[in-house]
């Protein structure tokens, strides 16, 4: 069996500081010259001059359509999807992540190149082929298109909300458990992990681990940080799955996803349910401790009142979020273990109500 991959990848990378103002730079060294902009909420106010400025100081790009757009419903979006003027040959998402996830939809949809401008880090979704979307009234994981581009201005993302910080912070610790399940499943003949993908995401957490910081808001620590959330986009294309990012602690969030009406933030949810499973898998849980503490996500979170009982209900609704994989959570002694220490362990006690 040729188990050679062929594989997408961001052609453009760049992060770092006055990113926005060199945005037209980027789009021209690409050899793209007819762009449909979607901007976030609020976003073209705050950053819209400076972007619109970097693309007219270049001349020959023209913007074949502007959207401000806010809803990441599937209704709304397919209702916008198709009406990308034709001539247009690339489309740019600038914002949060609903809509660089709505742009990134659209641009499946039309089957266009994408650029993702992320002017927050709340999860590795801005480098990633996948889209969160809202589908039926509830959060939704669809794949989508991998970026052409992906720009990250680190000024701009210095003086984005502190919960989006937390939220990415979240994610990116979960791939330490989510590489572990994989290898349960491996161990238990229900996957083959793809050693390549496998040891890019764990590049991708150690790097940041290894880490001598003082504050989340270090020019380095946010440079390393949005380049490992990168490289964990990039792990999942050539896996041609979520798994070597997604585990139990995901399934933890996604399951919080369908009974909560108005659920956390994903990395939020995703980080409290790492720790869990940390302990659960006995698998560098002293590091993720760590981590989560020195950078301050623990403090974060026992102030936004997250129940037990909400948690325990979405443990066992976890393994059916996705019956085709086997994690720790699928495995009814692993289960009930996660329920046991989610009520008894120290750390847990203090962040949840």
């Amino acid at each position: 069996m040729n188990l050679t991959n062929r594989i997408s990848i961001p052609a453009i990378m760049e992060v770092g500081f006055d990113k926005l103002a060199n945005l037209g730079f980027y789009i021209n060294k690409a050899g793209f010259d007819k762009i449909a902009i979607f901007f976030g909420s609020g976003i073209k106010e705050l950053f819209g001059d400076t972007v619109l400025s970097s693309i007219k100081n270049i001349g020959n790009i023209e913007i074949t359509k502007l959207y401000e757009f806010e809803s990441n419903d599937i209704s709304d979006i397919v209702e916008n999807g198709f009406s990308i003027p034709p001539k247009t040959d690339l489309i740019i998402g600038i914002g949060g992540g609903r809509v660089v996830d709505v742009a990134k939809y659209i641009s499946f949809l039309n089957d266009k190149p994408f650029f993702s401008v992320p002017t927050s880090t709340s999860n590795d979704g801005f480098s990633s082929s996948g889209s969160s979307l809202v589908i039926n009234g509830k959060r939704t994981s669809v794949h989508a298109k991998m970026p052409y581009g992906i720009v990250v201005d680190i000024g701009v993302i210095k003086k984005s909300p502190v919960k989006f910080f937390y939220s990415g912070i979240g994610d990116l610790i979960s791939k330490i458990t989510a590489l572990n399940d994989w290898k349960y499943e491996e161990e238990n003949n229900k996957a083959i992990v793809n050693d390549f993908a496998a040891m890019i995401s764990k590049k991708s957490i150690d790097s940041v681990l290894r880490l001598d910081f003082q504050s989340i808001y270090e020019d380095y620590f946010i440079k390393e940080f949005v380049d490992s959330l990168t490289l964990s986009g990039i792990a999942m294309e050539i896996a041609g799955s979520s798994a070597p990012a997604s585990g139990s602690e995901h399934l933890i969030s996604h399951a919080l996803d369908k009974i909560l009406s108005i659920p956390q933030l994903h990395g939020i949810q995703v980080g409290i349910a790492t720790y869990l499973m940390s302990r659960v898998q006995e698998y560098r849980k002293e590091r993720v401790e760590y981590f989560l503490k020195t950078t301050g996500f623990f403090n974060y979170v026992k102030n936004i009142e997250i129940k037990f009982d909400d948690f325990e209900k979405a443990i066992d609704i976890a393994p059916t979020i996705k019956p085709n994989r086997y994690t720790y959570l699928h495995n009814k002694k692993y289960n009930d273990m996660a329920k046991t220490i989610l009520r008894s362990d120290k750390i847990l006690k203090d962040i949840l109500i």
